[in-house]
């Protein structure tokens, strides 16, 4: 995969040569370029911005600069062989981040970013491009960061470690919370190793049994626990065919039932009282 990012702060990006993003870097797994914006400014103050059109607080990145970058960044990438490339725009305006998109762009040959800062890029610049490849505006959360240098780490940590020979474990992610399949809407529960007891505390026994049926029950309903206490969205909005009757048997020990009045029937839960202690 060929990564690209835009940027007019690229030491905010030294951390991409780290961890398992600097090793996939090393092995030739992943060919990433960090670029400057103000390369392309040719005003003695490297200006990358101007006042908003209509008025208001803040300022708006310049159209000529980023539209010079993008052409020259995506001219370079084809000379290189790179293949169809997909613009990632980060903005708390965009579509959620979530593993199910880190899965989609993990199967793009190409993807350049586009960090801004102050208010924004001029859409005109989002517009042109989407012209000429997919373009994904993307949000990392429901906050404001300062610009989205942060969020394309964020990106690109999450799709790197999909890409095949990354992990050192192929099956690694496969019981990741948000992952693909029986783990699609649920956090993965509570972790345990070495040594077996700690300051007066041990691990479930089951951990310990060796019966590897009743430690994917356990795991599987400490997920459910755990997503039913920290994220009840994920499953009041979940299928209902995605649970089996185990499955509904712990979700009615831990208070929830499927809504009669749901549609289709049973798709939303709700809690009931008589929640387990």
């Amino acid at each position: 995969m060929r990564l690209d990012v835009v940027t007019i702060f690229p030491e905010y990006l030294e951390p991409l040569n780290v961890s398992l993003v600097g090793k996939a870097r090393a092995r030739g797994q992943l060919d990433v370029q960090v670029h400057d914006l103000r390369a392309w400014t040719y005003d003695r103050h490297n200006t990358v911005d101007d006042t908003p059109y209509g008025g208001g607080p803040g300022m708006v990145m310049k159209t000529d600069p980023w539209g010079e970058a993008l052409d020259s960044v995506l001219a370079e990438g084809y000379e290189r062989g790179a293949g169809a490339p997909t613009l990632i725009v980060p903005t708390p305006s965009g579509r959620p981040f979530t593993q199910e998109l880190a899965v989609e762009l993990s199967e793009r040959p190409w993807l350049i970013f586009t960090p801004a800062r102050y208010e924004g890029i001029d859409r005109r610049v989002i517009d042109e491009y989407a012209t000429r490849m997919p373009v994904h505006e993307v949000s990392i959360g429901d906050y404001v960061l300062a610009g989205g240098e942060a969020a394309v780490l964020v990106i690109t940590e999450a799709v790197a470690r999909l890409l095949p020979g990354v992990l050192g474990n192929a099956e690694s992610h496969r019981d990741d919370s948000f992952a693909p399949g029986a783990m699609a809407s649920l956090l993965e529960g509570p972790v345990y190793t070495k040594p077996p007891e700690w300051r007066g505390r041990g691990i479930p026994d089951v951990l310990l049994s060796g019966h590897h049926g009743k430690i994917a029950r356990w795991r599987r309903d400490e997920a459910l626990r755990r997503t039913t206490a920290n994220r009840p969205d994920l499953i009041e909005r979940c299928d209902p065919k995605a649970f089996d009757k185990k499955d509904r048997e712990m979700l009615s020990i831990l208070g929830w039932m499927p809504d009669p009045e749901g549609e289709p029937f049973g798709r939303f839960w709700r809690r009931t009282e008589g929640v387990e202690e």
